[in-house]
């Protein structure tokens, strides 16, 4: 009979706190969990004094892991239920332990000849990590080692009669391509998001499971010490959704040691007492005390440092990358958003509105800012979206997974020919032309990099001296930078919370010239701010206050959000 399972896990936050399993059933075929837990448990830690095995040293959140693992495959029709696992820990919580231990009992348990199974590591030092443990496991093992012959020069363990090989494989220096995988290891699957080509390097490891149904993909990882991105940022969110009943999957099972949302927003996640639920080996691998001084030590050298501890140390995700060079107003711009803020309810609720343009080189973002002022409240509202060149996504390779990211999310625009997202711009300025809301001098752009935006809006009929308005930058910008921040501060200027203008703000570097603030391409590095600065323009605009051009009734009362 084949058994019935659910892999949400609606009452996460109550078992956490708790300290209770975050798997919520049984292996679903106990006998397989047992096997391989007899395995499993009598593997030696060569690097914990004593050399003690995994069933006498590790804590009960490991053993229902690895019994859920073994214990999803149905032994009668060579199928595993559950394919998919993901494993979200803090740093230093065995997680080299965990991957080499369960790795190595897989092989161990397989029954196909020439079999293979790999660990896919981010880096050669990643992969070492996870090898080494391994190796060390069937060294002090008598058997295992009769069984197992260990090459550590090429990081394969190959099982002596059934010919199957456990690999562990340094994506950074090693081929991914025509690989016949039963099973795959991926470990810091954070570092992973960081690769431009990950995604396609995962489904090429991977794609021998198609045709073994035993198979499975565990993924293991740490939180990343700055925003999510590429196939980390996708994964975290589809494990994140399974766990809450948004999606149903039965074959992935999510496994996060995270803070619900409501402790990081009140400051509990600081609090030591609480420090065990992203840290489940707390006590044992993990020392309180450590945590307390290497929060301490961070919060002296500043808020990047804070951020990076906090992420890696008690899995807080990183929001805003704020450094000590950061712009003021980052840091009331989460406070600040409205999700349901679109460009649609911007026309709809808006008596004026003015536009901002920035950027558009081939290797850069052309970044566009809408801001309109709200009929009857005075509120500003704004409305960000921007556009790269597909050449983009090959120079700047430390950012693609991010612009993918945002492509997916539908406030970034990839585009093939140059000029074909200065036309994308052109439509909506047009869009608000024709709902009679664009100010008469309500276009501003960067006084360096007007040429192709003119063109293409005097094409439609704007009249540029009229209607387009040469910001300039630099120091000159200093006043629409600070009113930003106080209308931030002062909770008039609103936006739609979307993750590329949190990016954007967050990689907004601050330089002090006399009695200025600049904030420049330059400073920022290949991180890109082009949105941003597309808004202080808007802003220097809005803060003419423009006249309203009509188009809404004397009694009219916005609709409550």
């Amino acid at each position: 009979m084949t058994p019935d399972w659910s892999t949400a896990c609606l009452d996460w936050e109550r078992r956490i706190l708790a300290r209770e399993p975050l798997i919520p059933f049984a292996p679903l075929f106990p006998a397989e969990a047992a096997a391989a837990r007899a395995i499993f448990d009598s593997l030696r830690i060569a690097d914990v004094a004593g050399c003690p095995t995994i069933g006498e040293s590790c804590r009960e959140w490991v053993f229902q892991f690895c019994d859920a693992i073994f214990g999803a495959y149905d032994h009668e029709t060579g199928r595993r239920l559950i394919q998919e696992f993901f494993l979200m820990i803090a740093k230093k919580n065995s997680k080299s332990t965990i991957a080499a231990g369960i790795m190595t009992t897989a092989l161990c348990r397989n029954w196909r000849e020439e079999g293979e199974f790999y660990v896919l590591a981010p880096t050669k030092e990643v992969a070492d990590n996870c090898f080494k443990p391994a190796s060390s496991m069937v060294a002090k093992d008598e058997e295992l080692s009769d069984l197992i012959h260990v090459q550590s020069h090429l990081r394969l363990l190959t099982h002596r009669q059934t010919g199957a090989t456990l690999k562990v494989i340094a994506a950074d220096s090693e081929t991914v391509s025509g690989k016949k995988t039963i099973g795959l290891l991926v470990d810091e699957v954070w570092l992973f998001g960081q690769r431009a080509n990950a995604a396609d390097m995962l489904r090429e490891v991977a794609g021998g499971l198609a045709s073994r149904p035993e198979g499975f993909i565990i993924y293991l990882t740490t939180q990343s010490d700055k925003p999510p991105a590429g196939v980390f940022r996708t994964k975290l969110k589809y494990a994140r959704d399974v766990r809450d009943g948004k999606i149903v999957d039965k074959t992935f099972l999510p496994v996060l040691y995270e803070f619900p949302p409501r402790m990081v927003e009140v400051g509990d996640h600081l609090k030591p007492e609480n420090f065990h639920i992203p840290n489940p080996n707390l006590g044992a691998s993990v020392d309180v005390v450590f945590l307390e001084r290497k929060l301490r030590q961070a919060e002296i050298e500043g808020k990047e440092e804070v951020a990076g501890t906090l992420a890696k140390h008690l899995n807080v995700e990183v929001g805003l990358a704020l450094r000590s060079d950061s712009w003021a107003g980052a840091e009331f711009w989460p406070q600040q958003s409205l999700e349901v803020l679109t460009l649609d309810a911007i026309l709809d609720r808006c008596e004026v509105v003015t536009v901002g343009i920035d950027g558009g080189g081939l290797d850069d973002l052309l970044g566009l800012c809408v801001i309109g002022r709200e009929r009857g409240t005075g509120r500003w509202l704004s409305w960000h979206g921007a556009w790269a060149h597909k050449i983009a996504l090959t120079r700047r390779k430390d950012i693609a997974p991010r612009l993918l990211d945002f492509e997916k999310d539908g406030d970034l625009w990839i585009v093939e020919r140059p000029g074909d997202d200065v036309e994308a711009a052109a439509d909506i300025v047009m869009r608000i032309e024709e709902r009679g809301l664009l100010a008469e001098h309500g276009i501003g752009v960067d006084a360096a990099g007007i040429g192709a935006i003119v063109t293409e809006l005097s094409g439609r009929g704007i009249d540029p001296e009229k209607r387009i308005v040469a910001i300039g930058q630099g120091y000159k910008l200093n006043g629409a930078i600070k009113d930003t921040e106080r209308l931030l501060a002062g909770g008039t200027l609103w936006h739609g919370g979307r993750p590329l203008m949190a990016w954007c703000v967050g990689n907004a570097r601050v330089e002090t010239k006399g009695n200025a603030i600049l904030i420049t391409k330059q400073a920022s590095g290949s991180a890109k701010i082009d949105p941003l600065m597309a808004t202080f323009n808007a802003v220097s605009l809005m803060s003419l206050n423009p006249e309203a051009r009509g188009g809404f009734p004397d009694d009219y009362e916005p609709k409550v959000w």
